[in-house]
């Protein structure tokens, strides 16, 4: 039987994660973490091999936990990732040791993640365990396998900062380095990208949409329609029109359209 932490900010995703997981004997949850700090010190008490971690967690997310954990010696469990986004490259993974599951949870997802902890258990020793979790964190953070290892043998932190502090951005012979803390907010335009900008500029770039939001921060920057991400530092309100749709506005007096699929996104930033 395996030794299970749940770890999640938000009350009912761990209720909701207890309830699914009574339904597999193979495994007993010892502890459940309301944040990165408890979770740590859960994770050392407890000596779980298997740990259901958030991503998204305000102060300290699931990645600066696995540096925590590595930081102090503690050994590395399992690790399943829950996410409420889907923009990490999850779908990348090939890995049995280390999963991920989107939020809401779904049942029979939540079962392959379970037997691929299970069938990577029965046969795995130490070593493959390391292989596979610096595979997964290399996935995450775009830093080499080898790198993460090498890391590992030093004792020093596995994950790196995720996303980048600046964007390039080629445009007619010259390249513009963008701090990403000074994008107001991006549009699309077709193929290409209008970032808009603290100072008032607009730069072109071009790529899609998707590939965008991945180098953002979810902290930091907010999907409001399929082709508009806004800073949520740059938000001012969110207004209801007349025709029952929303936009909101932004502290330089632009009003952004919010699209009904992203409207509980929207709303959760106003939550904090």
């Amino acid at each position: 039987m395996l030794k299970v932490i749940v770890v999640d900010d938000e009350p009912l995703a761990r209720k909701g994660m207890l309830v699914r997981l009574a339904a597999f004997p193979e495994l007993q949850v010892v502890a459940e973490c309301a944040n990165g700090p408890d979770a740590i010190a859960a994770i050392q008490a407890q000596t779980p091999d298997l740990v259901f971690l958030d991503v998204e967690m305000p102060g300290m997310d699931g990645f600066a936990v696995l540096k925590a954990l590595q930081e102090r010696h503690i050994r590395l469990p399992y690790v399943v990732f829950v996410t409420a986004y889907d923009h990490y490259a999850f779908n990348a993974f090939e890995v049995q040791a280390v999963d991920y599951v989107l939020k809401p949870v779904e049942p029979e997802r939540l079962k392959a993640a379970v037997e691929k902890v299970l069938t990577f258990h029965n046969a795995a020793d130490s070593q493959k365990r390391t292989d596979k979790l610096a595979a997964a964190v290399a996935r995450l953070t775009g830093d080499q396998p080898d790198t993460i290892l090498e890391r590992l043998d030093n004792a020093e932190p596995v994950v790196s900062d995720r996303y980048p502090e600046a964007i390039s951005i080629k445009d007619s012979g010259e390249i513009t380095r963008v701090q990403v803390q000074d994008i107001d907010w991006v549009d699309a335009a077709g193929d290409y990208m209008c970032i808009h900008t603290r100072d008032g500029q607009t730069h072109i770039l071009r790529r899609t949409m998707k590939e965008l939001e991945s180098e953002l921060d979810p902290r930091l920057f907010v999907r409001v329609h399929r082709s508009a991400i806004v800073n949520v530092n740059t938000i001012a309100k969110l207004q209801m029109l007349t025709n029952g749709e929303h936009q909101l506005v932004l502290t330089n007096g632009q009003a952004v359209k919010v699209s009904r699929s992203y409207k509980d996104r929207v709303k959760q930033v106003f939550s904090h």
